[in-house]
């Protein structure tokens, strides 16, 4: 066969500026250098056991054929409650609340159902890397708003400057990933209140709720009336309940919303793991294991944050999240990147340059490490960073 008949065309990439993630390439470089991986939010010890014997059991019982595109009424009724006790929010579990294949492909459907050409949708930076080709590939603009630099709290003198006839949604993240900030009710209240003469939506990403800590709530949307009523709040399972794997999450919005959802999400993925919905309905029937998150999570952060206090690392709050950020300029002279690519190869443990978070890469000088990980996982790590 000639090379003229077996030719490939070429395909206009329909996003231009987006090539291999940080995520992947420091897990690879960490993976080659034989360092500890603390870049890559993942944890890397085991979930409850009777979680996984629960899909066991939902295999046996024969749970193993496509369930209702919605997911499965008894696991969203287990999340219904979840958000009342918690938040005070009643949804109807048959007409408000999506199963879907873990919280990124939540976010995209959310953006997919309402957004369209000329939309513009405010995100506010750093974020999470999957936000701004969600909204390219829906063909909206995407508008970024820098969260104050240094604490990384709302600015929303900026946000409202960025509201316009246009302005279709904006893409909240609290607890926030990567600054491990939590937004506080007035912030929360702030929100409400600017929103409110608007039809902007929000995407509520809320992927960390139950890692909060000293004692702090998490200010989930669905606890401000104004803002529930115009929010996807979106969560995840992988997170809370250490099966990052999985990739199963849901989304909770008012009716109207949700039929929206719905019809993006029925020719996206239309459903979802089967067993593993059957044993998250039976595993949530006790509150312990999300109530009890934020002291195990706290517990880790304070053992981590202990060791990196005796560096010269400069340690940033860590409210909620699994995240720790570093100011490194009492460290190294290399920008955050560099830096990155230095510690993995040199000292033996990866992070994240908070740059990465940013489209044009800003550089404050901040690197993120996770602690989602044992306990002796995290003395290796502080092991050789005592080197610094």
């Amino acid at each position: 066969m000639s090379d003229s008949i077996a030719r490939t065309p070429n395909v206009q990439t329909k996003l231009p500026s987006v090539g291999t993630t940080i995520f992947t390439v420091m897990s690879a470089l960490a993976a080659e250098k034989n360092a500890v991986n603390l870049g890559q939010g993942f944890p890397d010890f085991d979930c409850d056991p009777k979680l996984l014997d629960a899909v066991t059991a939902a295999m046996a019982a024969g749970h193993n054929q496509y369930p209702p595109m919605p997911g499965i009424l008894p696991l969203r009724e287990a999340i219904a409650a979840k958000i009342h006790t918690l938040y005070g929010h009643r949804y109807d579990p048959v007409s408000e609340i999506t199963i879907t294949a873990g919280a990124t492909q939540a976010i995209i459907t959310a953006v997919l159902c309402v957004v369209r050409a000329g939309d513009e949708v405010i995100v506010l930076e750093p974020c999470y890397d999957s936000y701004a080709p969600n909204i390219e590939l829906a063909g909206g603009t995407v508008v970024r708003v820098p969260l104050t630099p240094g604490s990384f709290r709302p600015d929303f003198d900026r946000i409202a400057a960025a509201l316009t006839s246009r302005t279709r949604a904006i893409v909240v993240n609290t607890p926030h990933n990567p600054s491990a900030t939590v937004w506080t009710q007035a912030e929360m209240r702030r929100l409400e209140e600017l929103l409110a003469p608007t039809d902007v939506l929000v995407i509520s990403d809320e992927v960390y709720e139950h890692m909060v800590y000293a004692g702090a709530r998490h200010e989930s949307a669905a606890r401000f009336p104004g803002l529930a009523a115009r929010s996807f709040i979106v969560s995840s399972f992988g997170k809370t309940y250490h099966v990052t794997g999985w990739k199963v999450g849901y989304v909770a919005a008012p009716a109207p919303l949700t039929a929206e959802f719905r019809k993006v999400h029925q020719f996206n993925v239309f459903t979802v793991n089967t067993p593993m919905q059957h044993a998250l309905a039976s595993y949530m029937a006790d509150p312990a294991p999300y109530l009890d998150l934020p002291a195990f999570y706290q517990r880790k952060r304070d053992l981590f944050a202990e060791g990196l206090a005796k560096t010269r690392f400069k340690l940033l709050p860590s409210a909620g999240t699994y995240f720790q950020c570093v100011d490194i300029r009492e460290v190294s002279d290399l920008g955050e990147a560099d830096f990155c690519q230095w510690l993995t190869r040199e000292i033996g443990v990866a992070a994240i340059p908070l740059s990465a978070f940013y489209a044009e890469g800003f550089d404050q000088r901040v690197v993120r490490f996770c602690f989602a990980k044992k306990d002796e996982t995290l003395r290796a790590a502080l092991g050789r960073l005592a080197r610094l």
